[in-house]
């Protein structure tokens, strides 16, 4: 079955499929080792790994095509892309679309703010007037190579004009093409709840530690019609966490003698990247 085909079919299910996020190939390749179905190639991730800046609207289309390459040759689960605004206008969606398709995603995720965008749980966004967004949303239905990529439609219009408006939003997004929708930044269950019974496509929630968003478990999500769960950057987070410490220690000691439990054996490290494979090849076509 094709990427584009596993990841529709996964978003059908609505059983609040767990998408964890990866700014990269190596977090990629834990995601797919630990037996998840899906991957998501997070905006925000790559923002902060790749550039070491917020996630603010700084990084380029041709930066995350880049990004989905590597993955996308690492790991054979679907990549759903977050393609934040399309970067630009509907115009500008038709060679997102081709290009992040010929990249590898499996769909990507696009979303009604204000260019430069920002992270959905910061403060100070706006969004586009609907008829902008609609217009987005047609060009990247119109411009996919495969009818099964999927696209998912975001609106941040939560903290901007209120719940009621966001629905009304993702409506809309349902009537424009959109295979599924994503209304960020709910602040209660019962937003959460309202949304997947308002809004007839697979829905898409966005859990970030320390956001504004309850995270009710996946049992409670899949009852309010969920398809997938972002824990976009969870793996950037702990590698993040670990990286201080470890490196505290070391700045502090001189060595790695105290916390060499908190890293991965050497051997760990090549399995995670496949080194096995390669040493195959090596062999195979050594003269």
């Amino acid at each position: 079955m094709r990427s584009t085909s596993k990841l529709k079919a996964i978003l059908a299910r609505r059983q609040a499929l767990p998408f964890p996020g990866a700014a990269n190939a190596m977090f990629a390749r834990v995601i797919e080792e630990l037996g998840f179905e899906v991957c998501y190639v997070t905006g925000a991730g790559i923002a902060n790994m790749h550039l070491g800046a917020p996630d603010i609207g700084l990084t380029t289309l041709t930066e995350v095509a880049n990004a989905v390459s590597a993955i996308a040759d690492s790991v054979s689960v679907p990549l759903l892309v977050d393609a934040d605004t399309g970067f630009g206008n509907a115009v500008n969606m038709v060679r997102t679309v081709k290009v992040l398709e010929r990249a590898g995603a499996a769909g990507i995720q696009i979303e009604d703010q204000v260019f430069p965008k920002k992270c959905g749980h910061f403060e100070g966004k706006d969004v586009v007037p609907l008829d902008d967004m609609v217009s987005k949303i047609k060009a990247a239905v119109d411009s996919r190579g495969d009818a099964d990529f999927q696209i998912v439609a975001r609106t941040d219009a939560r903290a901007v004009h209120g719940l009621d408006d966001a629905i009304a939003r993702a409506q809309a997004f349902v009537e424009a093409g959109a295979d599924a929708t994503f209304v960020e930044a709910p602040v209660t269950v019962e937003e959460m709840a309202r949304i997947g019974r308002e809004i007839p496509v697979p829905q898409i929630a966005n859990i970030v530690f320390g956001g504004k968003t309850p995270d009710p478990g996946r049992e409670a999500l899949a009852s309010m019609g969920f398809a997938g769960v972002l824990y976009a950057n969870a793996a950037l987070q702990a590698a993040l966490r670990a990286s201080y410490d470890v490196l505290s220690a070391l700045k502090r000691d001189g060595s790695l003698a105290h916390v060499a439990d908190r890293l991965a054996t050497f051997e760990e490290r090549q399995a995670a990247v496949a080194k096995p494979r390669w040493d195959a090849l090596e062999a195979r076509y050594k003269v």
